[in-house]
C-alpha cells in the first residue's frame, strides 16, 4: 500500500500530518512541491482542486489535508481506509 504526502517547506501543517503518520508507524512518499508548479497543478488535479498543503492519498484515497487527516483518524476512518487499502493492495 503506497502512501504519498504533497508537502512544501516551512509548512507546520505538514509537519503535522507527517508527525501523525509517523507515530501510527505508517511510511510515506513526500513529496516537496515548494516552488514546483508542475508538480503541485499535478497535486492539484489529483486532490480534485484543493491546492493547500499537504495532500495526503492512502492507495488510491484521497484523505485531504492535515486536519482531514486527524479527524479521520479520530472517528476510526483512517484506520478502516489503510484496512481497505492494504487488503486490495494485497498486503
Amino acid at each position: 500500500m503506497k502512501i504519498e504526502i504533497y508537502t512544501q517547506a516551512l509548512c507546520g501543517f505538514c509537519t503535522m500530518a507527517k508527525r501523525l503518520l509517523n507515530k501510527k508507524g505508517l511510511a510515506f512518499d513526500e513529496i516537496d512541491v515548494t516552488g514546483n508548479a508542475p508538480l503541485r497543478a499535478s497535486m492539484s488535479e489529483r486532490a480534485g482542486g484543493r491546492t493547500s498543503t499537504p495532500q495526503i492519498f492512502i492507495g488510491s484515497t484521497h484523505i485531504g489535508g492535515c486536519d482531514d487527516l486527524y479527524a479521520a483518524d479520530k472517528s476510526g476512518k483512517l484506520d478502516t481506509v489503510l484496512a481497505q487499502e492494504a487488503s486490495a493492495a494485497g498486503a
